[in-house]
């Protein structure tokens, strides 16, 4: 009887979990490394659409993820004077558009996915790997707490800036696109409710707030920067960080005081310049990229989470159907790539478009919401929010199952 192939993932979010239980599941055994010290409960809300959807139901999963939802009901576009410019219910239109089926906070998902792997996926915390040697038939891998593994493969699934990339020796240029954004929960009001209200006080900035199945509300404070000063920029200490938005956003109006004044109470705050992954390879001999490491389509797509789940489910899949992990890698991007193409065609004119600079634009923004949200043109405003989230051929590899 031959031993089982083994495995090492870097990355306990989202990609990683889940192909390290489709892997277990095919009979391989599988170590999770993670660099924080315990499992991520942090993150804002994610989506998850089409053909993501269907991998959770093949994990069997899809009724706890819809069970944990963060209950928004669409989305609401505030205007310059702080009324209503137009609404999309998430159930009026048959499209999926800016609130998908499934919304969930990102560390709930992980949840999830790190449990429906328990007792069959061995996860290391507080570790990263700094070393990794080609062998023959095998790759050692080198941690910074100074273990050593001998696997068949290694993945690097940890993140938009994630240093296994680099270590493997696929690392590739993040395409800036011009955005900052910070992340944290402050109280819910009596005057909030469930839908995404998305507000912008010009200057390239926007307010957003989301409900948080927790009781809080998820706020979001963006900001246009250049994408060669994002590129380029020293990350700010949490400290300098708040003082910053504080700075910024000091004149925005609306419900912007009351949000500043959950920066300092904030126990979850992060920000991050967002960007987009175009690796032009996603392998080299044993090592293989998947999630945002590989494709990172950044939050405008509303497709990172799908593209996640998807990609790991294929990447296991023909690891699984192939003897050799070369010809599985090969099938991997053959079947990926024209979907994450596809996903990572962002809006015309990036993020400009929806966080406006001037005063003028701001009303003309507010103005076109009004439009194309009332009942006549609604579903044109759903179809221009809607993604391409089925536009990838699923394979099927529930017969590969052994365990």
């Amino acid at each position: 009887m031959t031993s089982p192939r083994t495995a090492l993932i870097a990355g306990a979010s989202i990609a990683g979990p889940t192909l390290a239980y489709w892997l277990s599941r095919y009979g391989w055994d599988v170590v999770v490394v993670e660099r924080a010290p315990a499992p991520r409960t942090a993150g804002q809300n994610i989506d998850v659409r089409g053909v993501g959807a269907t991998v959770l139901e093949r994990i069997g999963i899809r009724d706890a993820v819809a069970a944990r939802r963060t209950g928004e009901l669409g989305a609401s576009f505030i205007g310059p004077n702080g009324e209503v410019a137009g609404v999309f219910p998430a159930d009026g239109s048959d499209v999926d558009g800016a609130t998908a089926e499934l919304e969930i906070l990102r560390g709930d998902l992980s949840d999830l996915l790190v449990e429906a792997g328990a007792g069959a996926v061995e996860h290391v915390y507080g570790d990263h790997v700094v070393e990794v040697e080609e062998h023959t038939a095998h790759a050692r891998v080198r941690l910074h707490s100074g273990g050593v593994r001998d696997v068949d493969v290694v993945v690097a699934a940890d993140g938009l800036n994630s240093t296994t990339r680099d270590v493997l020796g696929l690392s590739t240029r993040v395409h800036h696109i011009g955005l900052e954004s910070t992340y944290f929960t402050i109280e819910r009001a009596p005057e909030d409710d469930d839908y995404w209200r998305w507000y912008n006080p010009g200057r390239g900035r926007s307010v957003q707030l989301r409900p948080d199945p927790n009781g809080g509300i998820r706020a979001v404070l963006s900001e246009l920067v250049p994408p060669a000063v994002a590129a380029t920029a020293v990350r700010r200490t949490r400290a300098e960080q708040v003082a910053h938005l504080r700075g910024a956003f000091a004149d925005a109006g609306w419900q912007t005081d009351r949000v500043l004044d959950g920066l300092d109470r904030a126990d979850d705050l992060y920000y991050e310049h967002l960007g987009q992954v175009k690796a032009a390879r996603w392998s080299r001999g044993r090592a293989v990229l998947a999630g945002d490491a590989a494709h990172c389509a950044s939050p405008l797509s509303g497709m990172g989470t799908t593209l996640a789940l998807t990609g790991a489910y294929v990447l296991a899949g023909e690891l699984a159907r192939h003897d050799d992990h070369t010809g599985a890698f090969a099938e991997y991007e053959r079947i990926m790539r024209p979907f994450v193409e596809r996903a990572q065609k962002l809006p015309p004119f990036g993020p400009r478009l929806a966080t406006p600079v001037s005063g003028f634009g701001v009303a003309a923004f507010a103005a076109v919401i009004k439009v194309i949200s009332s009942p006549p043109l609604r579903r044109l405003g759903d179809r221009f929010a809607s993604r391409p989230a089925n536009a990838v051929d699923l394979p099927d590899y529930r017969d590969l199952v052994r365990r």
